[in-house]
């Protein structure tokens, strides 16, 4: 994703002196630190993404803040007077600017609370920010527990990433009127079906599987392949995977690193073992060295039944099909339409990609990050990848703060 040249206009703009201006003005500071000053913030990223990543982050992250006001003019938020955000453990930048900097061009306060595991890595990111931007943005140290009493029952806006359970815990304790904004993950399977391109399916499957070392909420969990591809798709993902190379966050050359979440290394390793049996590369794990190479394991045809755990690392999961319809009708049933969010089909499958584009947003031929605009909704229609609730229903569908404020949040005519 690349940044646009210059900071944006909009048709509506606020008198220089009013409160709208100067936060735009605070909005555009840090989009110019990102850009002028880029290595500063990206030294700090490489201390919890690989090089590559961090760069990516970056420039999403500007390209958001770039788009930022015509978003806001295009939904036309109501004043929020107050938002609390839990925020994510991975994407800090970006994540700061999704739901703290957009959202501060029309909210009064916002308090967030960043994930114990990168606290210091957030703490040390908002002053940085917030040297540029003054916005009356406030990073908290308070216990889940106080942060829930404190500021997340005042708040009119809440936003949280993480465990679907955890959210669920969180909302049950909200008020009627508050709005609660759920991101979580999907399985996103990646399906390659006749006719496609076998060697860009590759491509594109090794560029989002391993991105940030598999770290990234939108890598695939499940990859669909037909059985009349299948051979050739594992042969050449396995030629491919052996010329990665390996090496620390900074090395701007390496291709993975280190997993930096000590429970994605551990599940990881686990499923490997639960099914060493399908291994067809890979599979080293080095715990002390918190190595997990990438792996492919090719497992039998998924059913309703089957359970897709989320990976944090770079596992090829691995399924072959044999007919579209069958395969369309279990990734739109039980677990897999829970955790509807994304999904990607290369060659031909016309109804497969209709049933799953009434689930989740789909792409043809490229990945979900080909789609990943910050200033456009994002997801599925699975409870437990993404969801509204305003104390009266809970909607599963995508998400984009200031869209959701403008039909759900304060002031909003429903």
């Amino acid at each position: 994703m690349s940044s646009a040249p210059a900071w944006p206009t909009v048709a509506a703009e606020p008198e220089e002196d009013s409160t709208d201006s100067r936060r735009a003005a605070a909005v555009h500071r840090v989009r110019d630190f990102l850009v002028n000053d880029a290595d500063t913030v990206h030294e700090l990223l490489c201390e919890i993404s690989t090089h590559r990543a961090a760069r990516y982050e970056i420039e999403s992250t500007v390209a958001t803040l770039d788009g930022a006001l015509d978003e806001v003019a295009a939904h036309r938020p109501g004043r929020v007077p107050h938002l609390a955000a839990f925020m994510p453990s991975n994407v800090i930048l970006y994540s700061y600017a999704l739901y703290l900097l957009v959202p501060a061009l029309y909210t009064d306060r916002l308090v967030f609370r960043p994930s114990s595991r990168v606290k210091d890595q957030m703490q040390r990111l908002h002053t940085l920010l917030a040297e540029r931007h003054g916005l009356p943005i406030t990073l908290t140290g308070a216990s889940q527990r106080e942060f829930l009493h404190e500021h997340v029952r005042p708040a009119d806006v809440v936003v949280f990433t993480g465990a679907y359970a955890n959210a669920e815990q969180i909302r049950a304790r909200l008020s009627p009127g508050q709005l609660f904004l759920f991101l979580g993950s999907g399985v996103n399977p990646f399906v390659v079906a006749p006719g496609a391109d076998v060697e860009q399916a590759v491509r594109d499957a090794i560029a989002i599987r391993v991105l940030n070392t598999g770290q990234d909420c939108l890598g695939p969990d499940l990859f669909s392949v037909h059985e009349s591809l299948l051979d050739p798709f594992v042969d050449t993902l396995v030629s491919e995977l052996k010329g990665l190379r390996y090496g620390p966050y900074s090395d701007p050359d390496a291709d993975f690193g280190p997993i930096f979440y000590e429970s994605a290394l551990e599940d990881g390793a686990q499923f490997l073992a639960r099914n060493h049996g399908g291994i067809v590369h890979g599979g080293h794990v080095d715990f002390r060295g918190r190595r997990l190479d990438p792996t492919v394991v090719v497992g039998p045809e998924v059913t309703p039944r089957t359970h897709v755990p989320e990976f944090f690392a770079p596992i090829f999961n691995i399924a072959g099909y044999r007919d579209e319809d069958a395969l369309a009708a279990t990734l739109t049933t039980g677990m897999f339409t829970e955790r509807a969010l994304g999904s990607s089909v290369y060659g031909h499958a016309p109804g497969l990609v209709e049933a799953l584009r009434r689930r989740t947003t789909v792409t043809l031929d490229t990945t979900l990050l080909s789609i990943d605009n910050g200033n456009a909704p994002f997801g599925g229609y699975g409870r437990m990848a993404n969801y509204i609730a305003d104390g009266e229903d809970v909607r599963a569908e995508p998400v984009l703060i200031s869209q959701a404020v403008a039909a759900y949040g304060p002031g909003a005519c429903r």
